[in-house]
């Protein structure tokens, strides 16, 4: 491995400004309606002025959905619903706009960008701007083998820095983080499992495309599998990510790292971000205030990383198809508490 320390994060990272988050309360208890009388909206417009450094808080304008692509070795056991190798398509309906996380983006008005880290195809079959952080074709069986080499994992870490760093220069305001992967719900549940501590049964879930008891029951066998393998490497999050994480994974973790060293905030999706966000939270603690959680997908392995990292989802619609898709539905009450901190009226 080269220079890279990941205990730079901890002292690098700064937590929202407080102060500017009091300042955010006295303003608001002088608006109309009153406070607590729009819920959590009051909440998120102090978060997000916390996160900007300013009162009152600016609307939120260049939003973008961020989508890290990949295929798991681990999907030739027929853990999930997608077929092994199926990321590419799920790519090139992203970038046609056919997806639901694509529909959603051009309806709510955040541009859409997709990074192949390791989606099993040859790379000419993508435009070039999508392959160029590229880092392997398919990333290792986490139940039997790495997901990659120590130095595959570091060159994905990188290159989710890389993209933090330009989108942060490209004056982005807001990430909506997303997935476009096959098996990538078993490596979250792997990481899940084994930074909190569980049993396979217990981060088990369905899945984004959904699977029956039979596929439900060779998952949780490839986790246990997993959890044995990533356990000696649990002190090193690097090791972990090489272990069973994958390119994808490891590169939206050093996107969620590097955003909050640049102040960008970013909405979380499903349990690939989840588990992505608790790795950073264990590299730096003061991460997690950087990011909110947009929805509860229903799977197990989420709702436990949301847990350690005390972050209450903004929805609750059990969306699970991936893509942004459950983040980008929480966008639009970013905006709104946005909009209602700054223009509110003051009270006569």
């Amino acid at each position: 491995m080269s220079g890279l320390n990941l205990d730079d994060f901890a002292s690098l990272i700064e937590r929202p400004d407080s102060g500017v988050r009091r300042d955010a309360e006295e303003r608001r208890e002088r608006l109309g309606p009153r406070p607590g009388a729009l819920g959590r909206l009051d909440e998120l417009g102090e978060w997000l002025a916390a996160a900007q450094g300013a009162v009152p808080v600016k609307p939120v304008e260049r939003p973008k959905a961020l989508l890290f692509a990949g295929d798991h070795g681990v999907a030739a056991l027929e853990v999930s619903g997608g077929p092994k190798g199926g990321a590419l398509e799920l790519v090139r309906a992203a970038l046609d706009g056919r997806s639901a996380g694509a529909i959603l983006a051009r309806r709510f008005g955040a541009e859409l960008r997709v990074v192949d880290m390791s989606v099993d195809c040859d790379p000419g079959e993508l435009p070039q701007d999508v392959t160029r952080h590229r880092v392997r074709r398919g990333s290792g069986r986490i139940d039997i083998e790495d997901a990659l080499g120590a130095e595959e994992a570091e060159r994905a870490f990188r290159a989710g820095m890389a993209v933090a760093d330009e989108e942060a220069d490209s004056g982005t305001d807001l990430i909506v983080l997303g997935d476009l992967s096959v098996g990538g719900t078993t490596a979250a549940g792997a990481l899940i499992g084994a930074l909190c501590g569980t049993d396979a049964s217990v981060v088990t879930g369905r899945g984004g495309f959904g699977i029956d008891d039979l596929a439900w029951m060779r998952k949780c066998a490839a986790i246990r599998d997993a959890l044995r393998r990533a356990r000696p490497v649990l002190g090193d999050q690097m090791e972990l990510l090489a272990a069973v994480g994958g390119a994808d994974l490891a590169a939206m973790t050093g996107f969620l790292l590097q955003s909050a060293v640049r102040r960008t905030p970013v909405i979380l999706d499903g349990v690939v971000s989840a588990a992505c966000a608790l790795v950073a939270q264990r590299v730096a603690f003061r991460a997690p205030d950087w990011w909110l959680a947009g929805q509860a997908s229903g799977d197990p392995a989420q709702t436990k990383a949301l847990d350690r990292m005390a972050l209450n989802p903004l929805l609750d619609h059990g969306v699970t198809v991936g893509e942004g898709t459950g983040s980008l539905l929480a966008l639009p009450l970013v905006q709104a508490a946005a909009a209602l901190a700054a223009e509110l009226p003051e009270r006569s």
